[in-house]
Protein backbone atom coordinates (compact mmCIF):
# COMPACT_ATOMS: atom_id res chain seq x y z
CA UNK A 1 0.00 0.00 0.00
CA UNK A 2 1.21 3.43 -1.10
CA UNK A 3 2.30 5.99 1.15
CA UNK A 4 -0.15 8.44 0.31
CA UNK A 5 -3.05 5.87 0.49
CA UNK A 6 -2.22 4.98 4.64
CA UNK A 7 -2.13 8.78 5.03
CA UNK A 8 -5.43 9.17 3.43
CA UNK A 9 -6.77 6.02 5.81
CA UNK A 10 -5.31 7.53 8.37
CA UNK A 11 -7.03 10.90 8.02
CA UNK A 12 -10.69 9.15 7.68
CA UNK A 13 -10.09 6.76 10.86
CA UNK A 14 -9.06 10.06 12.85
CA UNK A 15 -11.97 12.32 11.36
CA UNK A 16 -14.38 9.35 12.04
CA UNK A 17 -13.23 8.81 15.91
CA UNK A 18 -13.40 12.44 16.41
CA UNK A 19 -16.80 12.95 14.51
CA UNK A 20 -17.81 9.88 16.97
CA UNK A 21 -16.52 11.73 19.88
CA UNK A 22 -18.50 14.54 19.09
CA UNK A 23 -21.49 13.19 18.55
CA UNK A 24 -21.55 10.95 21.48
CA UNK A 25 -20.31 14.26 23.95
CA UNK A 26 -22.99 15.98 22.36
CA UNK A 27 -26.04 13.86 23.06
CA UNK A 28 -25.12 12.12 26.45
CA UNK A 29 -23.22 15.01 28.37
CA UNK A 30 -23.78 18.51 26.71
CA UNK A 31 -28.14 18.29 26.09
CA UNK A 32 -28.78 16.53 29.44
CA UNK A 33 -26.77 19.44 31.12
CA UNK A 34 -28.36 22.29 29.29
CA UNK A 35 -31.62 20.21 29.72
CA UNK A 36 -31.47 19.55 33.41
CA UNK A 37 -30.00 23.61 33.77
CA UNK A 38 -32.73 25.50 32.05
CA UNK A 39 -35.11 23.37 34.42
CA UNK A 40 -33.56 23.90 37.66
CA UNK A 41 -33.24 27.69 36.50
CA UNK A 42 -36.81 27.78 35.48
CA UNK A 43 -35.59 30.32 32.54
CA UNK A 44 -35.11 29.40 28.49
CA UNK A 45 -31.48 28.47 27.78
CA UNK A 46 -30.71 28.57 24.13
CA UNK A 47 -28.75 25.25 23.02
CA UNK A 48 -28.09 22.54 20.46
CA UNK A 49 -30.22 19.49 20.46
CA UNK A 50 -29.75 15.87 19.69
CA UNK A 51 -30.69 16.41 16.10
CA UNK A 52 -28.19 18.92 15.67
CA UNK A 53 -25.64 16.92 16.87
CA UNK A 54 -26.42 14.12 14.92
CA UNK A 55 -26.55 16.10 11.67
CA UNK A 56 -23.20 17.65 12.47
CA UNK A 57 -21.87 14.52 12.58
CA UNK A 58 -22.84 13.31 9.54
CA UNK A 59 -21.11 16.32 7.46
CA UNK A 60 -18.10 15.89 9.46
CA UNK A 61 -18.14 12.05 8.11
CA UNK A 62 -18.88 13.31 4.60
CA UNK A 63 -16.62 15.94 4.67
CA UNK A 64 -13.44 14.78 6.15
CA UNK A 65 -10.71 17.33 8.05
CA UNK A 66 -13.37 20.57 6.62
CA UNK A 67 -16.38 19.58 8.12
CA UNK A 68 -14.67 19.20 11.64
CA UNK A 69 -12.55 22.15 11.39
CA UNK A 70 -16.08 24.21 10.18
CA UNK A 71 -17.79 23.84 13.13
CA UNK A 72 -14.81 24.03 14.94
CA UNK A 73 -14.36 27.52 13.91
CA UNK A 74 -17.67 28.74 14.37
CA UNK A 75 -17.83 27.63 17.69
CA UNK A 76 -14.33 29.37 18.03
CA UNK A 77 -15.59 32.84 16.45
CA UNK A 78 -19.09 32.39 19.19
CA UNK A 79 -16.26 32.02 21.84
CA UNK A 80 -14.33 35.26 20.44
CA UNK A 81 -16.98 37.70 19.64
CA UNK A 82 -19.86 36.34 21.53
CA UNK A 83 -17.82 35.63 24.98
CA UNK A 84 -20.13 37.95 27.25
CA UNK A 85 -23.70 38.77 27.47
CA UNK A 86 -24.76 42.41 26.28
CA UNK A 87 -25.49 45.19 28.57
CA UNK A 88 -28.77 46.26 28.28
CA UNK A 89 -29.18 48.25 31.14
CA UNK A 90 -28.88 51.47 29.50
CA UNK A 91 -31.03 50.45 26.28
CA UNK A 92 -34.83 52.05 26.61
CA UNK A 93 -37.84 50.44 25.17
CA UNK A 94 -40.52 52.93 24.18
CA UNK A 95 -43.65 51.72 25.05
CA UNK A 96 -45.69 54.56 23.14
CA UNK A 97 -47.62 53.74 19.92
CA UNK A 98 -46.52 55.25 16.52
CA UNK A 99 -48.92 56.36 14.03
CA UNK A 100 -47.86 55.99 10.83
CA UNK A 101 -49.24 58.18 8.19
CA UNK A 102 -48.73 56.85 4.67
CA UNK A 103 -49.57 58.24 1.42
CA UNK A 104 -52.91 57.16 -0.03
CA UNK A 105 -52.25 55.13 -3.38
CA UNK A 106 -55.42 57.59 -4.93
CA UNK A 107 -55.55 55.00 -8.32
CA UNK A 108 -55.65 51.99 -6.64
CA UNK A 109 -58.53 53.52 -4.47
CA UNK A 110 -60.08 54.96 -6.80
CA UNK A 111 -61.08 51.70 -8.87
CA UNK A 112 -62.60 50.52 -5.51
CA UNK A 113 -65.84 48.62 -5.39
CA UNK A 114 -67.55 47.15 -2.52
CA UNK A 115 -67.09 43.27 -2.85
CA UNK A 116 -70.62 42.53 -2.69
CA UNK A 117 -71.24 44.87 -5.75
CA UNK A 118 -68.65 43.09 -7.54
CA UNK A 119 -70.80 40.24 -7.38
CA UNK A 120 -73.40 41.10 -8.17
CA UNK A 121 -72.09 42.85 -11.53
CA UNK A 122 -70.45 39.55 -12.00
CA UNK A 123 -67.52 41.47 -13.68
CA UNK A 124 -64.73 38.91 -13.27
CA UNK A 125 -61.87 41.69 -13.52
CA UNK A 126 -63.96 43.70 -10.74
CA UNK A 127 -63.96 40.73 -8.73
CA UNK A 128 -60.94 39.74 -8.74
CA UNK A 129 -59.48 42.86 -8.11
CA UNK A 130 -61.55 43.40 -4.74
CA UNK A 131 -60.53 39.93 -3.98
CA UNK A 132 -56.78 40.94 -3.79
CA UNK A 133 -57.41 44.01 -2.67
CA UNK A 134 -58.97 42.70 0.19
CA UNK A 135 -56.33 39.63 0.94
CA UNK A 136 -53.59 42.22 1.06
CA UNK A 137 -55.44 44.64 3.95
CA UNK A 138 -56.67 43.11 7.66
CA UNK A 139 -59.80 41.37 6.09
CA UNK A 140 -60.58 39.78 9.82
CA UNK A 141 -63.88 42.14 9.79
CA UNK A 142 -65.25 41.50 6.30
CA UNK A 143 -65.49 37.64 6.77
CA UNK A 144 -69.06 37.76 5.98
CA UNK A 145 -68.53 39.45 2.86
CA UNK A 146 -65.90 37.06 1.47
CA UNK A 147 -68.74 34.20 2.22
CA UNK A 148 -70.73 35.58 -0.44
CA UNK A 149 -67.82 35.24 -3.13
CA UNK A 150 -67.76 31.31 -2.61
CA UNK A 151 -71.12 31.15 -4.94
CA UNK A 152 -69.47 33.52 -7.27
CA UNK A 153 -69.48 31.76 -11.59
CA UNK A 154 -65.80 33.05 -11.41
CA UNK A 155 -63.60 29.94 -10.01
CA UNK A 156 -61.05 31.63 -9.34
CA UNK A 157 -62.47 34.15 -6.92
CA UNK A 158 -64.16 31.87 -5.35
CA UNK A 159 -60.80 29.75 -4.60
CA UNK A 160 -59.12 33.16 -3.13
CA UNK A 161 -62.33 33.13 -1.28
CA UNK A 162 -62.03 29.48 0.08
CA UNK A 163 -58.17 29.93 1.13
CA UNK A 164 -58.66 32.63 3.18
CA UNK A 165 -61.74 31.70 4.95
CA UNK A 166 -60.08 28.08 5.58
CA UNK A 167 -56.95 29.76 6.97
CA UNK A 168 -59.05 32.40 8.61
CA UNK A 169 -61.27 30.30 10.75
CA UNK A 170 -58.80 27.54 11.44
CA UNK A 171 -56.54 30.23 12.92
CA UNK A 172 -59.90 31.24 15.46
CA UNK A 173 -60.77 27.38 15.93
CA UNK A 174 -56.78 27.04 17.60
CA UNK A 175 -56.44 30.31 19.15
CA UNK A 176 -60.07 30.18 20.82
CA UNK A 177 -59.60 25.94 22.03
CA UNK A 178 -55.60 27.20 23.23
CA UNK A 179 -57.26 29.93 25.38
CA UNK A 180 -59.88 27.84 26.85
CA UNK A 181 -58.08 25.08 27.66
CA UNK A 182 -55.51 27.89 29.77
CA UNK A 183 -58.81 29.44 31.50
CA UNK A 184 -59.03 25.72 32.87
CA UNK A 185 -55.70 25.17 33.73
CA UNK A 186 -54.91 28.95 34.92
CA UNK A 187 -55.31 29.73 39.17
CA UNK A 188 -57.97 31.64 40.85
CA UNK A 189 -56.75 34.85 40.63
CA UNK A 190 -55.79 34.98 36.84
CA UNK A 191 -58.26 36.26 34.67
CA UNK A 192 -56.28 37.01 31.81
CA UNK A 193 -57.17 34.45 29.30
CA UNK A 194 -60.73 35.11 29.80
CA UNK A 195 -60.55 38.97 28.70
CA UNK A 196 -58.33 37.81 25.64
CA UNK A 197 -61.33 35.46 24.70
CA UNK A 198 -64.03 37.64 25.17
CA UNK A 199 -62.03 40.72 22.99
CA UNK A 200 -61.00 37.83 20.20
CA UNK A 201 -63.96 35.94 19.47
CA UNK A 202 -66.96 38.44 19.11
CA UNK A 203 -65.57 39.95 16.35
CA UNK A 204 -65.64 36.27 14.40
CA UNK A 205 -68.67 35.47 15.94
CA UNK A 206 -70.73 37.97 15.18
CA UNK A 207 -70.50 37.59 11.37
CA UNK A 208 -72.20 34.61 11.56
CA UNK A 209 -69.64 32.16 8.73
CA UNK A 210 -69.88 29.39 11.18
CA UNK A 211 -72.41 26.36 10.48
CA UNK A 212 -75.21 26.36 13.22
CA UNK A 213 -74.14 23.58 15.04
CA UNK A 214 -70.09 25.50 15.08
CA UNK A 215 -71.78 28.46 16.06
CA UNK A 216 -73.82 27.33 18.81
CA UNK A 217 -70.50 25.80 20.04
CA UNK A 218 -68.20 28.94 20.28
CA UNK A 219 -70.94 30.84 21.69
CA UNK A 220 -70.88 28.32 24.33
CA UNK A 221 -67.16 28.37 24.69
CA UNK A 222 -67.66 32.46 24.59
CA UNK A 223 -70.27 32.13 27.73
CA UNK A 224 -68.62 29.61 29.97
CA UNK A 225 -65.04 32.07 29.67
CA UNK A 226 -67.54 34.71 30.74
CA UNK A 227 -68.72 32.99 33.72
CA UNK A 228 -65.20 32.33 34.81
CA UNK A 229 -63.95 35.87 34.94
CA UNK A 230 -67.34 36.72 36.65
CA UNK A 231 -66.98 34.39 38.86
CA UNK A 232 -63.38 35.81 39.76
CA UNK A 233 -63.98 39.42 39.43
CA UNK A 234 -67.17 40.32 38.34
CA UNK A 235 -66.02 44.21 38.83
CA UNK A 236 -63.49 43.68 35.82
CA UNK A 237 -66.47 42.90 33.55
CA UNK A 238 -66.99 45.60 30.76
CA UNK A 239 -69.76 46.90 29.10
CA UNK A 240 -69.40 45.77 25.54
CA UNK A 241 -68.47 42.22 27.44
CA UNK A 242 -72.36 41.99 28.42
CA UNK A 243 -73.06 43.09 25.52
CA UNK A 244 -71.72 40.66 23.32
CA UNK A 245 -72.59 37.29 25.16
CA UNK A 246 -76.26 38.58 25.23
CA UNK A 247 -76.30 39.22 22.01
CA UNK A 248 -74.70 36.01 21.05
CA UNK A 249 -76.43 34.01 23.24
CA UNK A 250 -79.88 35.74 22.12
CA UNK A 251 -78.63 34.44 18.28
CA UNK A 252 -78.28 31.00 19.55
CA UNK A 253 -82.12 31.35 21.13
CA UNK A 254 -80.20 30.28 24.42
CA UNK A 255 -83.15 33.25 26.20
CA UNK A 256 -82.43 31.49 29.90
CA UNK A 257 -78.68 32.87 29.08
CA UNK A 258 -79.58 35.80 27.72
CA UNK A 259 -82.04 36.93 30.52
CA UNK A 260 -78.86 36.25 33.32
CA UNK A 261 -76.78 38.39 31.85
CA UNK A 262 -79.24 40.76 30.69
CA UNK A 263 -80.02 41.23 34.67
CA UNK A 264 -75.86 41.50 35.38
CA UNK A 265 -75.34 43.75 33.14
CA UNK A 266 -78.63 45.94 34.27
CA UNK A 267 -77.24 45.55 37.86
CA UNK A 268 -74.27 46.85 37.16
CA UNK A 269 -74.76 49.30 34.01
CA UNK A 270 -77.95 50.48 35.55
CA UNK A 271 -77.81 54.13 33.84
CA UNK A 272 -75.94 52.46 30.24
CA UNK A 273 -78.03 52.12 26.83
CA UNK A 274 -76.87 49.04 25.99
CA UNK A 275 -78.94 47.62 29.39
CA UNK A 276 -81.81 48.69 28.12
CA UNK A 277 -81.90 47.86 24.60
CA UNK A 278 -80.40 43.98 25.20
CA UNK A 279 -83.16 43.14 27.65
CA UNK A 280 -85.92 45.23 24.79
CA UNK A 281 -84.41 42.52 22.37
CA UNK A 282 -84.45 39.49 24.42
CA UNK A 283 -88.04 40.30 25.11
CA UNK A 284 -88.86 41.02 21.76
CA UNK A 285 -87.30 37.77 21.12
CA UNK A 286 -89.15 36.07 23.62
CA UNK A 287 -92.65 37.66 22.58
CA UNK A 288 -92.85 38.80 26.13
CA UNK A 289 -94.96 41.86 25.38
CA UNK A 290 -95.27 43.08 29.04
CA UNK A 291 -91.32 43.07 30.28
CA UNK A 292 -90.78 44.81 26.76
CA UNK A 293 -92.85 47.35 27.15
CA UNK A 294 -92.13 47.37 31.09
CA UNK A 295 -88.49 48.40 29.86
CA UNK A 296 -89.31 50.64 27.51
CA UNK A 297 -91.03 52.59 29.93
CA UNK A 298 -88.14 52.47 32.37
CA UNK A 299 -86.10 53.83 29.54
CA UNK A 300 -88.18 56.52 28.73
CA UNK A 301 -88.55 57.90 32.55
CA UNK A 302 -84.94 57.15 32.94
CA UNK A 303 -81.90 59.79 32.32
CA UNK A 304 -79.82 57.57 29.95
CA UNK A 305 -79.20 59.32 26.81
CA UNK A 306 -80.75 57.81 23.35
CA UNK A 307 -79.43 57.03 19.97
CA UNK A 308 -81.14 57.82 16.88
CA UNK A 309 -82.02 53.60 16.47
CA UNK A 310 -83.43 53.48 20.18
CA UNK A 311 -85.40 56.55 19.51
CA UNK A 312 -86.93 55.36 16.39
CA UNK A 313 -87.88 52.37 18.36
CA UNK A 314 -89.98 54.44 20.71
CA UNK A 315 -91.97 56.25 18.17
CA UNK A 316 -92.99 52.92 17.07
CA UNK A 317 -94.11 51.43 20.45
CA UNK A 318 -94.97 54.57 21.21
Amino acid sequence: MARDERIFIIILIVNLIVSLVYLLAGILFIVPAHAAAEKEDGAEILYDNRRTYLLRFIVMVLCPVTGPLFFFMGHLFYLVVFWRDVDLADVIFSKERVRTHMKADEERERDIIPLEEAILVNEKKDLRMVMMNVIREDFQNCLASITLALDSEDSEASHYAAAVLSDELNKFRIYVQRLWKQIQEEDAGQTECEEMLLDYTDSILKQHIFSAHEQRKFVGILTAAAESLYSKEPARFRLEWYEEVCLRNLEAKDFDSCGKWCGRMAEQFPEELRAYTCRLKLYFARQDREAFFETLGLLKKSNVVIDSETLELIRIFS
